[in-house]
């Protein structure tokens, strides 16, 4: 096995990159993915923490001013930034009778207000994190909620997330010419506070949802990181444009 051509393709050592929403989660298995790629990561969560292996730096990124401060203190400490993960979400459901406003709007602020203004502001350092043979990376964290048939009463949410899909498109048609690619990942069933507790709230759903994945078992670590560092490494840096379902082919149903 010829392990320089494996590293050429896949590592990312030296590069600096940003995920939001990291503390747990999907966010954290990507941002454990980078750290063992070699990327120097900061974490963006509501709250710091701190880590032996990356760093962190804290956000409400529902905050418009708080999102420019945390624009402002990446400026601070890096005068490039390599990769951009979008992965920090908010999710609601509820019946239609229940929906409000405020809850929307929320939802809508988070997951597709904040991606789209952290790439606006944080486009300058992107730039200088870029060049034509190994571009700068936005990855986006999508979900299958953006794309199902079956009402599961997440309407603010799966809206927000067909939106964050579209909006992937649209940056990377007008940031291919800065060498800056940007993708989204479509997560389906993976463990998470959320899944966590949908499962706890009804007996028998992780069963029937199981059963309705054709690979047998929720998504795991590997698979988020390694599709992450794939898109990031020299692996990827032809592709852009693209909302890959990461869901075991639960769509398929």
């Amino acid at each position: 096995m010829n392990t320089d051509y494996l590293n050429y393709l896949f590592s990312l050592e030296g590069k600096v990159a940003l995920v939001t929403g990291g503390r747990r989660g999907i966010g954290k298995m990507i941002a454990d993915a980078l750290v063992e790629a070699g990327c120097k990561v900061y974490v963006v969560s509501r709250s710091p923490e701190i880590y032996a292996d990356r760093h962190s730096i804290a956000s409400d990124l529902a905050s418009m001013a708080s999102l420019e401060e945390l624009v402002g203190e990446v400026a601070r400490r890096e005068t490039q930034l390599h990769i951009l993960v979008n992965n920090a979400g908010y999710f609601s459901a509820g019946t239609i009778d229940q929906a409000c406003a405020d809850d929307w709007n929320r939802v809508m602020d988070i997951n597709v207000r904040a991606p789209f203004f952290l790439v606006q502001k944080l486009l300058p350092l992107l730039q200088r994190g870029a060049c034509a043979d190994d571009p700068a990376r936005v990855v986006n964290i999508g979900s299958i909620g953006g794309v199902m048939g079956p009402s599961n009463r997440a309407y603010a949410y799966g809206a927000s997330k067909a939106g964050i899909h579209q909006l992937t498109r649209n940056l990377a048609a007008d940031l291919g010419r800065h060498h800056i690619t940007v993708n989204a990942i479509m997560p389906g069933y993976f463990p998470s506070d959320m899944t966590d507790g949908f499962f706890a709230a009804e007996p028998g759903l992780k069963d029937m949802i199981l059963s309705r994945i054709p690979r047998g078992r929720l998504g795991s670590a590997d698979d988020i990181g390694g599709l992450t560092v794939a898109l990031c490494g020299r692996s990827g840096a032809y592709i852009t444009g693209t909302v890959t379902p990461l869901d075991g082919g639960a769509l398929l149903n």
